[in-house]
């Protein structure tokens, strides 16, 4: 191995300089990274490696009674550490069982895309193909992250895949756009992180390029900080949950404005007329006024009128942060947004339109080539059963009972395993309090961790897994501008495996191993599906090298290839010739086939509905503040939140949690206070940080503190997810609602109770 190699996670590449004799590797970020982000430089560092997961554990009870014995002692109960056959033995046992006495339909296959920035050792992947070869497993789709997003904008313009890989590139908006429009935000601590690892990590450098150039900035958001381009930016605060009524205003303006043009909706749009009586009250009595408006969001009319009027008047680009459709009636701000941008005509014109989500991660407005990458083929799924990856909780707890989802109904199964690779759901699931009391229901849960995580201590048996920088791997993001060779850095820790091993071990012992290996081991794979791709990239225009040259060449530079994206250009030149893949072919203002769901709580055009609760809700009276549970500075998701430098960012030792001066005076809280957030669903204590960014009214609590609980229910460590709502979207995405929550903070007072989750738990040496 070179003195320095490469290696990708999430939050970047690095350039791997080998260790003296005896000595570790260091860790540097990319010299061509712009910006790069510190998160998982410190992933070598010993306070990190001390919570690894060593050997296989067995939950003492389990190892002892069986499959289903003492299931709420899970997260508690000491493990037994095992031997790799005598693990790999049980659970192939337990796989066996589950299939002969109910079928494949009473295992779930967990996981989440965010486990691996390389293309093969991909733990979604890896298991999903290893339960397909075996007979099928119960499935989940879409995700938290864009639960209503992706079930709704295949129906309204694009797909959330294809909008991902063709928002509008920075280098246009900085030369064509004038007034950019941010509901949400644009945080550039998002735009750390991109599903296969960002080369270049390009948002602040995007947003400070347009400040230089002139572009206004209106940030329409509870919170001031998510908005920051080196330049002015004018905050516009408004009370969560109410974009929607706040862009119906926006509309109703600018239909009154004689500035208002038809020809784009008229060339480019579908059922705008259908919405229109909705807009100026014809069938509900309610005219969406700017007025109206400001009764429910808080935002001045006048402000609302004017901003109207500046939208017409400049090349505009209005964008719509992810967090807003993760919440009640999710569905809502991201069609609104669609249609208003219609409204305003500028849809596919350089600088304008509208983006779902810049700043949610550093693919957008990437000027990289959109090209396939490798991919580690999983093979198809014999069995029709899933559930929207949001209702895992009552999956668990309501087996048997129907659900809708996209205008169908279908039954949730009654699931006796649940098989995790990659992921946590005790990170991003809401309510935890419920996912721990549906967690005890399943017979057997077998996890594969790295460290021990909360979805570890809450197993049955955990198998020790490598980490990206145990194991050779391919890198590729689409839209990433780079192919990478990771060469493993360092020898896995203790008697952690690779996903592959694992189950290609585990398909042997099922007969099923010649189907699932195809008789290739890891390296023989990697070859594989590096040459399968090389036909897909030429279809695109390029060359890559064999996978030797490749291999010793480390990096595999794309950005030669870039070109400037306008999103929706195509249509909107010819929208005849260029449809869209909606069912008219055009921007769908009024969906048809959603219509025809008959869903009550998901008509067919955007509409203004109350959430489930809201600063303007009775419950409001008990618990007067709302939470925000965004993702965090330090980390990705819940990913080393154990690390020296996650941890470094913690107040009174907590995650911290952001209050208006007025509502910290009113408690009596100071800055860096322990305090405790509580609602009816549950208690977390956190640190305090009093600023004049957020709203009054408003707290905003980051996600991804390792969940802690104490025996009263209390949750030592900062995790939102005690309080936030379990509740699908809607019926017809049923995405997960963790922005919709109230809540109430006051001082704690008492002895801080020790964190758990940094230390392991109690593990026993099988005799």
């Amino acid at each position: 191995m070179s003195a320095r190699t490469y290696s990708a996670a999430h939050w970047g590449l690095y350039e791997v300089e080998a260790g003296a004799r005896g000595q570790r590797p260091t860790l540097h970020p990319w010299s061509l990274d712009p910006d790069p982000s510190p998160i998982g430089l410190d992933q070598l560092e010993p306070e990190v490696q001390r919570l690894r997961v060593t050997r296989p554990a067995v939950r003492r009870s389990w190892l002892e009674q069986g499959p289903g014995a003492a299931p709420r002692t899970r997260g508690c109960e000491a493990f037994v550490e095992v031997d790799w056959d005598v693990a790999l033995d049980l659970v192939a046992a337990e796989l066996r069982r589950v299939r002969a006495a109910f079928g494949n339909t009473a295992v779930f296959g967990g996981s989440y895309g965010w486990s691996s920035a390389g293309r093969f050792h991909h733990a979604q992947s890896q298991v999903h193909r290893f339960l397909n070869q075996w007979g099928g497993y119960v499935r989940h789709v879409d995700t938290y992250s864009l639960g209503a997003g992706r079930a709704l904008m295949p129906y309204i313009a694009a797909s959330m895949d294809e909008s991902n890989a063709s928002h509008t590139s920075w280098s246009v908006l900085a030369e064509h756009t004038e007034l950019f429009v941010g509901f949400g935000g644009v945080p550039v601590k998002n735009g750390q992180v991109s599903p296969g690892g960002p080369g270049r990590h390009r948002l602040a450098e995007g947003l400070q390029r347009m400040a230089r150039a002139g572009v206004r900035f209106v940030n329409i958001s509870p919170v001031r900080d998510n908005l920051v381009t080196g330049g002015e930016v004018e905050w516009i605060p408004i009370r969560p949950n109410t974009d929607t009524a706040l862009m119906l205003g926006l509309a109703y303006a600018i239909q009154q404005d004689n500035r208002f043009d038809r020809g784009f909706i008229d060339r480019c749009t579908a059922g705008f007329d259908r919405f229109l009586p909705y807009l100026l009250g014809d069938t509900d009595g309610v005219p969406k006024t700017p007025e109206w408006a400001a009764e429910i969001t808080g935002v001045p009319a006048d402000r609302i009128g004017c901003l109207a009027r500046e939208m017409l008047s400049a090349r505009t680009m209005i964008n719509a942060a992810w967090a807003l459709q993760r919440a009640a009636h999710g569905e809502q701000p991201f069609w609104m947004l669609v249609a208003l941008s219609s409204m305003v005509g500028q849809v596919g014109l350089p600088g304008g339109g509208y983006g779902l989500g810049y700043g949610a991660a550093n693919t957008m407005g990437s000027s990289h080539v959109h090209m396939p990458g490798p991919v580690f083929p999983q093979g198809q799924n014999p069995i029709p059963d899933f559930i929207p990856v949001a209702r895992i909780a009552d999956m668990l707890l309501k087996p048997g009972e129907s659900f809708t989802y996209q205008g169908g109904v279908y039954r949730y199964p009654e699931i006796r395993l649940v098989y995790w690779a990659g992921g946590n759901p005790f990170h991003h699931h809401q309510d935890l309090n419920r996912l721990t009391d549906a967690w005890s229901r399943p017979e057997t849960i077998v996890v594969h961790e790295q460290y021990w995580t909360p979805t570890a201590r809450f197993a049955d048996i955990v198998l020790p897994a490598t980490t990206s920088l145990e194991r050779d791997d391919i890198g590729f993001a689409g839209r990433e501008g780079y192919i990478l060779a990771m060469r493993k850095a360092v020898e896995p820790f203790g008697e952690a495996r690779d996903d592959y091993r694992i189950f290609a071990d585990l398909a042997a012992r099922l007969g099923v191993a010649d189907s699932f290996t195809e008789g290739l081991d890891a390296p023989g794979w990697l070859r594989r599906i590096y040459a399968e791709n090389l036909p897909r990239a030429r279809a695109v225009g390029i060359d890559l090298p064999d996978f030797d040259a490749f291999w010793a060449q480390g990096v595999v530079d794309l950005a030669g290839h870039d070109r400037p994206i306008v999103m929706h250009e195509a249509f909107r030149t010819d929208p005849d010739g260029n449809r869209l893949r909606t069912p008219s072919g055009k921007i769908e203002i009024y969906s048809e086939t959603i219509a025809g769901f008959g869903l009550p709580d998901c008509p067919g055009h955007p509409v203004w509905l109350e959430p489930f609760e809201w600063l303007g809700h009775e419950k409001a009276k008990a618990y007067p503040l709302h939470l925000l549970s965004d993702q965090p500075r330090r980390r990705l998701h819940s990913q080393l939140d154990h690390s020296p430098y996650s941890r470094a960012g913690k107040v009174a030792g907590r995650e911290p949690i952001y209050l208006n001066p007025a509502d910290a005076a009113a408690r009596g809280i100071a800055d860096g206070d322990l305090v405790e957030v509580f609602n009816d669903r549950g208690r977390c204590l956190a640190g305090a940080i009093v600023s004049d960014d957020i709203m009054t009214g408003v707290i905003r609590l980051a996600t991804g503190g390792w969940y802690d609980p104490a025996p009263d229910g209390l949750d030592r460590n900062a995790n939102p997810n005690s309080l936030t709502l379990d509740r699908g979207t809607s019926s017809f995405a049923q995405g997960c609602s963790a922005q919709t929550c109230l809540a109430d903070v006051r001082r704690f007072d008492g002895v801080a109770p020790p964190i758990a989750a940094y230390e392991s738990p109690q593990i026993e040496i099988q005799d």
